[in-house]
């Protein structure tokens, strides 16, 4: 790509004088406008940027250095090359020339190569310093762009730390990467199970604060390892009460053996973790409670505070059987039975009349994983 002629700019009264200097700077490519007096070259400015300015020190009205003054003041135009040109005492206007601004001087009569060679020295800063003002806008852009880009970025970082309190991370960073309309209320089939710590309140009622906080990060850090693990939604948590949710926000192949693979290793991992609070005293254990049904789920709170919450009897069925499950004992609905059954080994329990349910609910143990699954 051709780069356009540099544009000279020429001020002087005397028409011979400028003919002169347009003929020099034509021939050698320059684009050349001219100027009769300092007035109509400030109108010039205005309209038209030039790269550089040779200016008549000697004009009626307004002299030379009355219009290097005023290209001075105007920060537009504060730093465009004028070179002065005069046929006054060389060495006292050299003086006044620098006084008002100006960056070169030459005396008449001109000197064609000298006035070529400072008009190209000029030039040259001209050109290096537009690129480095055009390289500091764009650094300037980059930075408001990189502000910008970081502030989203910590808008999305703490969204994603939102989300990941209960969600597993995968899904959390899949909601965060534009999949918000997720968590719009919607109703939909899911697994909910439900875990708690058997004899955790008396022990709670004995215990020094320390050695429950102490119980309670082993207890959340083993079961929430494998909720992840399983691809479960932690719905909420109450002090010892984990409510887990499969099939939602993200819809899952095999929720429902997800969720029992999920129990059974709850169950196991809770068995190391019994064993060490029974050394030091205490005796608590997990049961879980779990079923299948419809829930509405979605985003619930107020501007500030919002959480992921499953809502429906499926919930609370899932929280009745927990809470008829013996410690170390895995509880679950015949309708969910009826999909996994060829994976545990159970045995029925009954028909148990759960509270808030008006009909009794088909229950039975999940004893274990089929060894061959």
């Amino acid at each position: 790509m051709m780069r356009a002629p540099a544009r000279i700019l020429v001020v002087d009264d005397t028409p011979l004088n400028r003919k002169l200097l347009v003929d020099l700077l034509e021939i050698k490519g320059y684009a050349v406008s001219t100027a009769p007096t300092g007035a109509e070259a400030l109108a010039e400015l205005e309209r038209e940027r030039p790269d550089l300015v040779l200016l008549d020190v000697v004009m009626p009205q307004m002299s030379g250095y009355e219009v290097c003054e005023a290209i001075r003041r105007d920060p537009e135009t504060r730093l465009l090359p004028v070179v002065m040109v005069t046929a006054l005492d060389a060495s006292e206007e050299r003086v006044r020339s620098i006084e008002a601004g100006a960056d070169d001087f030459l005396s008449k009569p001109i000197n064609a190569e000298e006035l070529l060679a400072r008009v190209r020295s000029l030039l040259r800063i001209k050109e290096l310093h537009d690129t480095v003002q055009r390289q500091t806008s764009q650094l300037t852009e980059l930075n408001r762009m990189l502000e910008q880009r970081v502030r989203e970025q910590l808008a999305e970082l703490e969204r994603l730390g939102h989300l990941k309190r209960f969600l597993p991370p995968q899904l959390a960073e899949l909601i965060a990467g534009g999949g918000s309309r997720m968590l719009e209320p919607h109703r939909r089939r899911v697994v909910v199970a439900f875990v708690d710590l058997r004899g955790f309140t008396p022990f709670a009622e004995s215990a020094e604060p320390e050695e429950v906080m102490d119980v309670l990060a082993e207890y959340h850090a083993e079961m929430g390892r494998l909720i992840m693990e399983h691809a479960g939604t932690l719905e909420r948590f109450t002090g010892d009460g984990l409510v887990i949710v499969f099939n939602d926000p993200v819809e899952l192949p095999n929720p429902e053996e997800r969720a029992v693979r999920m129990a059974a290793a709850m169950r196991d991992a809770a068995m190391g973790l019994r064993e060490k609070w029974r050394r030091l005293g205490h005796d608590i254990h997990v049961s879980i409670g779990m079923t299948t049904g419809y829930a509405t789920l979605g985003m619930i709170g107020f501007e500030g505070r919002r959480d992921y919450a499953a809502i429906g009897s499926v919930v609370n069925q899932a929280a009745r059987l927990c809470a008829a499950a013996e410690g170390g004992q895995i509880l679950i609905s015949g309708r969910l039975l009826s999909t996994v059954e060829p994976l545990v080994e159970s045995e029925p329990v009954g028909e148990l009349a759960l509270k808030g349910f008006r009909r009794p609910v088909m229950t039975h143990s999940m004893l274990r994983l089929r060894p061959d699954t």
